[in-house]
């Protein structure tokens, strides 16, 4: 997230109407709710996990133990059990 001056994105009359509630600080503004973006769709990492659970679902399916699974993926076993449940359903 960057900052942006005020005085140089807002029209006057509406920066004058906001000092009057907060003046000198930092204000957020949130995005629209229809511009807001799901986790992970700015980088890879959702694609990266979603590859790491189907392969250790593979390997479950092909008799690897959950123990093996965990250590591994350096993974928890109930965080193994819960992607191959999860990729069940």
């Amino acid at each position: 997230m960057s900052y942006k001056n005020a005085e140089n994105v807002l029209p006057k009359d509406l920066l004058e109407e906001i000092q009057q509630y907060v003046h000198g600080e930092c204000l957020y503004i949130p995005q629209r709710e229809n511009a807001k973006r799901g986790w992970g769709d700015l980088t890879a990492t959702r694609k990266i996990l979603g590859d790491r659970n189907r392969a250790i679902v593979q390997e479950h399916q092909r008799g690897v133990p959950t123990s093996e699974l965990a250590d591994r993926y350096f993974l928890s076993v109930k965080s193994i059990q819960r992607i191959i449940k999860e990729w069940k359903e």
